[in-house]
């Protein structure tokens, strides 16, 4: 029995705006914080911490993803079940670790940087605390409780960003970096188990792990496929280049995720259980994920085109002129970002659905593609590589899109006829706010002059054309006002 479609609306609505506000919120606290961090680390530092939080991604895979999903995704879930996923957390936590700790002298050779050993050990202790953040997420979400996970995490990134700050003033260097990862996990963990109110029963039960194993298991592979890919470029250009190079690409990346990981993994978060609780009725289905790809377009559509547009000037104003070789990179993954909407929106359905078969054939197939690509551009040097990579996501898009047509009637085509508005609107935006850098030559009031007139240009063409997205956004905000 579905819920009743008024009262869900109200709920994903609510819920979309606290995981906006809580992820929009975290990444401006994170913003300020890097910014100054960057001021006073440089590139190299930057590269260092990426090169070890690939390792830590990757185990994280092993914890967070596949039986969290599951756990939302099912339709009853008791205490056992919670309690069981938390105890094997634990478990899986403290035998990843193990293998880290081994490993670590030998990413450190691999890397050609002794320091890298130690600091690898300490940071592999977030996974503990990740393991419990991973079903306190997903009673969160289970519930749409999203004001508590934005009070936990905007109090987690706070402190933690101030203890990397101090860090870094008294000299710790990368240390700072380490630092202000490890505070920010564990005290997420500790904010969640005061405002979530849950702690874990005493008993663990085989036969609940083995029935969200046999959904989740899926999603795992799937996630550690895409979380491997992800991150293959960064420890590929760690390897070939220098760490100053890793820092650049991985700044130049930070910008535009930044955006999207706030509006569209937003969207994520709160459309997955709703979705769920649509899946017996395909066309309401059907509808709520158009509604998603075409919202979610309108808004980041603009954002990446504008964030192009202005690349030079933010990043000589923020971080100085040290950084400006982080430009091409930023430009270049603002297109490949631009495409996430329909990635997720596509991704999710499938999963709500319960095909967690069709979504690791997917990732199967995404990712064979993916390093097929990278082996190919190692040779033609690291922009191309980068390239070539914005260019397997827009593939990425149709690949995605493929099983909806059979599962929702909503095909690729359609979906890009639903979105193609905002992007025409968005590349005569970005145009024309770029070509005002020849005309204008202070960095200060290009940029002030680049952001008014492109905020006025997308939303005033919006207005003319009566696009639906945009009367559709204003009805969202009216309806706000009005409670």
């Amino acid at each position: 029995m579905t819920e009743n479609p008024t009262s869900l609306r109200g709920k994903v609505l609510s819920g979309l705006f606290w995981k906006v506000l809580e992820n929009g919120g975290v990444q401006i606290v994170q913003f300020v914080i890097s910014l100054i961090l960057a001021r006073m680390l440089g590139p190299e530092r930057y590269g260092t911490i990426a090169l070890l939080l690939v390792f830590i991604a990757i185990a994280n895979v092993f914890i967070q993803s596949g039986f969290q999903t599951a756990l939302i995704q099912k339709r009853q879930v008791d205490d056992l079940d919670y309690s069981s996923v938390f105890y094997l957390g634990l478990g899986v936590a403290l035998l990843l670790y193990a293998v880290i700790f081994a490993g670590a002298p030998a990413v450190a050779a691999f890397y050609h940087d002794p320091e890298l050993k130690s600091m690898l050990r300490v940071l592999a202790l977030m996974i503990f605390f990740g393991a419990v953040v991973s079903v306190q997420t997903a009673m969160v979400s289970r519930k749409m409780e999203f004001r508590k996970m934005c009070a936990a995490s905007l109090f987690a990134t706070c402190l933690s960003g101030i203890a990397g700050v101090i860090g870094a003033y008294r000299g710790l260097g990368t240390w700072a970096l380490v630092v202000q990862q490890l505070g920010t996990q564990f005290l997420l963990m500790v904010f969640l188990w005061v405002l979530v109110g849950w702690k874990p029963m005493r008993a663990f039960s085989f036969s609940r792990v083995k029935a969200l194993f046999s959904y989740g298991w899926k999603l795992l592979c799937s996630s550690l496929l895409d979380t491997v890919y992800n991150n293959l470029y960064t420890m590929v250009i760690g390897r070939i280049y220098q760490k100053d190079v890793v820092g650049y690409y991985n700044r130049g990346n930070q910008f535009p995720q930044l955006i999207v990981n706030n509006l569209a993994a937003s969207i994520q978060a709160v459309m997955l259980p709703a979705f769920s609780a649509s899946q017996e009725d395909k066309e309401r289905m059907k509808a709520m994920v158009r509604r998603s790809i075409v919202t979610s377009a309108f808004v980041i559509f603009p954002m990446m085109a504008g964030l192009i547009a202005v690349a030079k000037p933010l990043i000589s104003i923020i971080l100085t002129e040290k950084w400006l070789p982080c430009v091409p990179f930023l430009q270049i993954m603002c297109v490949a970002y631009a495409m996430w909407p329909i990635h997720i929106a596509n991704l999710q359905a499938i999963n709500a659905l319960g095909r967690s078969d069709i979504f690791l054939k997917l990732e199967i197939i995404k990712k064979a593609l993916g390093l097929a690509v990278l082996a190919v551009s190692i040779p033609f040097g690291i922009y191309a590589m980068v390239w070539l990579k914005a260019s397997t996501d827009f593939v990425g898009t149709i690949i995605n899109a493929y099983p909806n047509k059979k599962l929702l009637n909503y095909s690729f085509l359609e979906q890009w006829r639903d979105v193609f508005p905002a992007l025409v609107l968005s590349v005569v935006m970005g145009a024309i706010v770029y070509s005002l850098q020849f005309f204008i030559h202070n960095n200060w009031i290009l940029l002030i002059a680049q952001i008014g007139v492109g905020v006025l240009i997308y939303g005033g063409l919006a207005w003319i054309f009566k696009i639906e997205s945009f009367r559709y956004l204003v009805g969202v905000v009216k309806g706000f006002q009005k409670r």
